[in-house]
């Protein structure tokens, strides 16, 4: 009988979780046991992590529109009632990015809600 050579598939499979641990430090990188507890909490943070980046995101643009809005004497959310009562359909991303960079066109925008 011809001898089998075994350990193909596992090694493969070794081998494939170790390439997703490139970057990572000591033992985390190199060693199976190590590199496998690494890549499954890497893999849950990188998951909650860009829930969380939309979140972030939000969050600086209420913080721009609200310190573009206070400059005429108006706090964000009397700003954002005015621009749904008004039917004025610009999100929070396109605001901010007018109150940062373009304040002539955000001041255009506001007194046409007032």
């Amino acid at each position: 009988m011809t001898r089998v050579k075994r350990g193909t598939t596992a090694n493969a499979r070794r081998k494939r979780l170790l390439k997703h641990t490139k970057g990572f430090l000591w033992t985390r990188k190199s060693k199976y046991r190590q590199a496998k507890e690494a890549v499954l909490h890497a893999w849950s943070f990188q998951f909650a992590d860009r829930k969380k980046k939309k979140r972030e995101f939000r969050k600086l643009w209420t913080i721009k529109i609200n310190a573009a809005t206070r400059q005429y004497g108006v706090n964000y959310s009397r700003f954002i009632n005015q621009l749904l009562k008004a039917n004025v359909e610009l999100d929070r991303k396109v605001l901010a990015d007018l109150a940062e960079h373009e304040p002539k066109v955000f001041e255009y925008i506001f007194k046409q809600v007032q």
